[in-house]
């Protein structure tokens, strides 16, 4: 387990140069690496990467995960930030894009992609990352948005799409333990 948690600060310069996500990115990836050793519930998993990216990057305003539930539906998962959308459907916005799609999406200015939800107006840029289990299902996407505009890279998207990939080995747990 890791000893401390990495937590930016958000008050001051909120852009990051490439170097310094490098850096920051790869001190975050042995964090997320630690905590999910030994761990098998999906959930709990989610919930860990979402808190310590949130709070890893300053540039992050939204960080979190919408489950697979239905064929074409997704559903809030771990996150920290604001309230998000309860539920999204494949054709609609970013995330149902990029669920779609089945690839990653960087999108720049949100409010000028085609059927962006507004969960919370304050999001200008965000980035869409699908998480898939070990037969390569779709069970999820990592949703992170950005006050800025333009917040995320190349840089994002290859780390993102790393450490999601720690989560193909996670499997669903039971929400209630029955003795």
């Amino acid at each position: 387990m890791a000893e401390y948690t990495l937590v930016a600060d958000k008050t001051g310069e909120l852009r990051m140069d490439a170097a310094d996500k490098e850096t920051r990115y790869a001190e975050l990836m042995m964090q997320i690496e630690a905590t999910l050793a030994g761990e098998p519930d999906l959930t709990a998993a989610m919930a860990s990467v979402a808190c310590l990216l949130h709070n890893g990057f300053p540039y992050y305003f939204w960080t979190g995960f919408y489950r697979r539930v239905g064929p074409t539906r997704l559903l809030v998962g771990p996150y920290q930030g604001t309230l998000g959308c309860l539920d999204i459907d494949f054709a609609r916005g970013v995330c149902g894009a990029a669920a779609t799609r089945r690839e990653t999406l960087v999108v720049e200015d949100v409010h000028a992609f085609p059927g962006h939800i507004a969960c919370d107006s304050a999001s200008a840029s965000e980035i869409v990352v699908p998480v898939f289990d070990a037969r390569g299902e779709l069970i999820a996407v990592l949703d992170v948005d950005s006050t800025i505009p333009a917040a995320f890279d190349e840089v994002d998207q290859r780390w993102l799409e790393r450490i999601v990939a720690l989560l193909a080995q996670k499997e669903p747990m039971p929400v209630v333990w029955r003795g």
